[in-house]
């Protein structure tokens, strides 16, 4: 699809997702740029580094930038890449001395950079769980974004500030398509930023602006919902007015804690209006949304404090009336495997349930 100067394909699960990455990657005549929170050795790992390593020895540049906290590698599988000519680097490596703060804030941003000039952002990390069943995996529902234009060397230009201000290894500046990154307002590329404070709540005021700004349709897929009040005051404002507000969550999930904490503020959106859809069936991890079939998401920001607050984050923010549709036709059909929560049934839950959701939302900053 075209958008703006820019060539996007909506990817759905890792299904489509890989193959498309291992193809860009294949074609790589320059550089490589992949940044992962999650890089595990097992068989989706094992086929990305094969990958890297051949196109490292064909003199392509390839930096691996992964999250210490997020991966789980040996070192040597890290050795097997350094001495196939990849160059991976750990951000932020496991540190006790550390403050609190500086220990917690991780690189959660999932993005492929190739050649400055196709690019890949979303939800997907590298590891089984996202992969297809035939491929060994366990398929868990995601989406991933590719992008061919001025967006993917934004994308580059975030990778490349965080490698050196981490002590990557040196970058040979030639390589890299600088001149390329300029703006396009069809699709920009938003991310908490690591060196500047200024930037760092840059994708949840994109959010809230844009709920601010809804006039008829609100949807939003995240997996791991525990937003500010900010932006629940937003979605419930936005409700009252008239709004059609659906709300779809990971009600199969990885992390039960954090559903159970979402659940303690369904009864206010829903009493204001919204709809809330919890997914049932293999895991949910996309974090996407769509307002007014013109404004859409992709990204690997979820909507709770430590995304939003803490960690490295990066998101696509695309503004075409056709690609919103095509967003809005993957929300419908993901509604087909969800559970409505209605308010009346909401209203009878135990005492024991409520008890326990707002306990755990009361934590809801350390899930």
């Amino acid at each position: 699809m075209t958008v703006g100067a820019h060539r996007l394909a909506l990817l759905k699960d890792g299904a489509q997702t890989y193959p498309a990455m291992l193809e860009a990657i294949a074609r790589a005549r320059r550089t490589i740029c992949l940044e992962t929170y999650i890089l595990r050795v097992d068989r989706t790992g094992q086929r990305f580094a094969e990958a890297l390593m051949e196109r490292a020895a064909a003199g392509v540049e390839v930096n691996v930038l992964f999250d210490a906290w997020g991966s789980s590698v040996s070192s040597s599988f890290l050795d097997e890449l350094r001495r196939a000519g990849v160059r991976p680097h750990a951000f932020r490596p496991l540190d006790l001395s550390a403050p609190l703060g500086k220990v917690a804030r991780r690189d959660h941003r999932k993005a492929l950079i190739v050649d400055g000039a196709i690019a890949f952002t979303g939800g997907l990390n590298l590891s089984d769980d996202y992969a297809a069943p035939e491929d060994g995996g366990a398929d868990w529902r995601d989406t991933h974004l590719r992008i061919e234009g001025p967006a993917a060397a934004e994308l580059q230009y975030f990778f490349l500030r965080t490698w050196q201000r981490t002590g990557g290894a040196p970058i040979d500046d030639e390589r890299y398509g600088y001149a390329e990154r300029r703006p396009d307002p069809a699709v920009q590329i938003i991310s908490n930023d690591l060196p500047r404070r200024r930037h760092r709540h840059g994708i949840r005021d994109a959010y809230r602006h844009a709920i601010e700004r809804a006039r008829r349709r609100i949807f939003i897929t995240n997996a791991y919902f525990l937003p500010p009040l900010r932006i629940i005051h937003a979605l419930s404002s936005a409700a009252r007015r008239g709004v059609d507000v659906r709300i779809m969550v990971a009600g199969t999930t990885d992390v039960p804690a954090v559903l159970l904490a979402s659940r303690a503020i369904y009864g206010h959106l829903l009493d204001a209006g919204a709809r809330m859809f919890e997914w049932r069936g293999r895991v949910l991890h996309a974090k996407t949304a769509v307002i007014d079939g013109l404004w859409s998401t992709v990204g690997s920001t979820n909507l709770d404090s430590q995304s939003l607050r803490m960690n490295l984050e990066v998101n696509a923010v695309v503004s075409h009336r056709g690609f919103a549709g095509a967003m809005e036709r993957m929300f419908a059909d993901d509604l087909a495997h969800c559970h409505e929560i209605t308010a009346a049934r909401w209203a009878e839950r135990p005492l024991w349930e409520r008890a326990a959701s707002w306990t755990a939302y009361l934590a809801r900053d350390w899930l």
